[in-house]
């Protein structure tokens, strides 16, 4: 059972935010913005819906176009810059959390990898759950 509200927040404790519901689905993606996003390795991502998520502190944003074709909305702590948010601006009632933000990084593992046909040849892809080379259907 998940205890709401889940809580998260940056490296530095400048930003923190609060979500309201539980999540909805956790993606391990290897796609190669992601693995700028994680250092070189993927990120885990976590959605749930945005009318539930509020913060605390001023995130700075950077858009791209995702090589889904998507337009994406990253938000970055500006003092300290961890990747805290990421959302479709085509999905507006979506938002993804990075799980290493998360007070509860344990929260909701990885359903899915997704782009896996992105990831480098040492990746260590959990053979254990689905993966797929590309882009998954919308979360919700």
């Amino acid at each position: 059972m998940i205890t709401l509200p889940v809580d998260g927040g940056c490296f530095c404790g400048a930003i923190r935010y609060s979500i309201d519901a539980e999540p909805m689905a956790a993606r391990h993606c290897w796609c190669r913005m992601c693995q700028y996003l994680g250092a070189g390795s993927g990120t885990v991502n976590v959605c749930f819906p945005s009318d539930k998520f509020s913060l605390t502190g001023t995130l700075t944003y950077h858009r791209t176009i995702a090589d889904s074709g998507n337009e994406m909305e990253r938000g970055f702590c500006p003092k300290c810059g961890t990747p805290v948010t990421s959302a479709a601006i085509s999905r507006p009632h979506l938002i993804f959390v990075r799980a290493g933000t998360l007070d509860d990084p344990g929260l909701m593992a990885p359903q899915i990898s997704i782009w896996i046909a992105q990831a480098p040849d040492w990746a260590c892809i959990d053979p254990a759950i689905p993966g797929i080379e590309g882009q998954p259907p919308p979360a919700g």
